[in-house]
């Protein structure tokens, strides 16, 4: 079976000003979903699945999904912060989201194919569609198989402001050992740092391999997050903690119950994190395109 893709999407966007997701990049008012859509489509995945939030689904409705009628399998599910197992249902003062975990488990009831999971901000590229799809045919009949695309920390960086990354340990068989997330990291003086939990700034190498969330999981994953997600509840329901994917996939690797493989890639990465990046965007887009490597006019 020809894996999914679920793109994350449901991101409030605060540094960015608005919604992101929908910032028209292209020639014809593409976004980088759009992009994203075509490279998986010509790479093999045959559905796509969008995690949304119920506030903008008539905006997203008829900028996105108009597109797509007929044209390939898509679908949407929300993510809503109420939307947790039963076991957990209490009352919290909370209204942060949950994060990117619980994001992918909101999916679950749409996918039922080996996946990958993308952010809706990001452009990862065509050849990292490619060889994540190859990755999720070879293993579509296993456990415990995932996959990462892995980037250099140098090519990742934003020139408007800080960013957070989750900075990869690999073995020299190419397998992840350990995912950090690192928050508040920039640029400057030639040297990346980020800030720690104590505010000090800390350097980071320049080549080190970090997580841009572009991940491949069998459909095991679903079993294994849902049980850790009951598990943070139980102890973050009126915190501002939130479950991230990295969290998961640390304590599987860590149990023995999963391994993870870090995909080569010669696509290159870029992002919207802040309203400046929309613009460095367009004109990546419009090299790409001048490159041959995209048509003007995206059609699914």
């Amino acid at each position: 079976m020809k894996p999914t893709l679920l793109i994350l999407a449901a991101g409030i966007g605060n540094r960015y000003g608005g919604l992101k997701q929908l910032n028209e990049i292209g020639y014809n008012g593409e976004t980088i979903m759009d992009y994203s859509v075509f490279d998986a489509q010509r790479a093999g995945f045959a559905k796509i699945v969008f995690v949304i939030r119920k506030d903008f689904v008539t905006e997203f409705e008829e900028k996105i999904m108009s597109k797509y009628v007929n044209k390939i399998d898509v679908e949407y599910v929300f993510q809503d912060m109420n939307d947790i197992p039963d076991s957990c249902i209490f009352e919290t003062n909370r209204t942060k989201p949950w994060g990117t975990g619980h994001a992918v488990l909101v999916a679950e009831k749409a996918i039922n194919t080996p996946f990958a999971v993308i952010n809706a901000d990001d452009f990862y590229g065509y050849d990292a569609f490619r060889v994540t799809a190859e990755y999720l045919q070879s293993v579509q009949n296993t456990q415990g198989k995932y996959s990462m695309v892995g980037y250099i920390i140098n090519n990742t960086l934003s020139e408007s402001g800080f960013v957070s990354r989750g900075v990869c340990s690999v073995d020299q068989n190419s397998m992840l050992t350990n995912i950090v997330e690192r928050t508040k990291i920039k640029q400057g003086n030639g040297l990346i740092s980020y800030i720690n939990t104590e505010g000090h700034s800390e350097q980071i190498p320049d080549n080190v391999i970090v997580s841009m969330n572009f991940w491949g999981f069998t459909l095991d994953y679903f079993d294994y997050s849902k049980r850790m997600f009951e598990q943070f509840l139980k102890t973050n329901i009126n915190v501002d903690a939130e479950f991230y994917i990295p969290t998961v996939v640390n304590n599987l690797i860590n149990a023995k119950k999963a391994e993870v493989k870090v995909l080569e890639t010669t696509a290159k990465w870029f992002g919207i994190t802040y309203a400046d990046d929309g613009i460095k965007a367009k004109a990546n887009i419009k090299e790409l395109i001048e490159n041959g490597e995209y048509p003007e006019k995206i059609l699914i």
